[in-house]
């Protein structure tokens, strides 16, 4: 089972308390009625799916119901991080990739 912890509430919390609700930090248009209808549908359908670091929208519905943004690798399903909405992530791919660099030069 897979434990998430809410900074709202600030405990760990049985995943079956959350619900994903997809791609975080999407930036809304500032002007909707000067979107055309391509920009406008691209706004509300298309949403990444990469493999790897992903960051997402996430709702405690079972518990504070609060919206929060988690750092989830999309092969390990691994949340490496949860963060409140307006807070910027600190795990990004640039930083995992330092990371993997500093360890690869390390020897036993």
């Amino acid at each position: 089972m897979l434990h998430i912890f809410c900074p709202h509430c600030g405990e760990l919390r049985s995943e079956e308390e959350f619900h994903a609700k997809g791609q975080a930090h999407i930036p809304r248009p500032l002007d909707p009625n000067s979107c055309t209808d391509e920009e406008w549908g691209d706004y509300i359908f298309f949403r990444d799916n990469p493999r790897g670091i992903h960051h997402e929208l996430w709702v405690h519905s079972a518990g504070c119901r609060q919206y929060f943004n988690a750092t989830r690798h999309t092969v390990s399903y691994e949340i490496l991080e949860t963060y409140k909405i307006g807070e910027k992530p600190s795990v990004t791919e640039a930083t995992v990739g330092e990371k993997k660099a500093a360890t690869a030069g390390v020897t036993a």
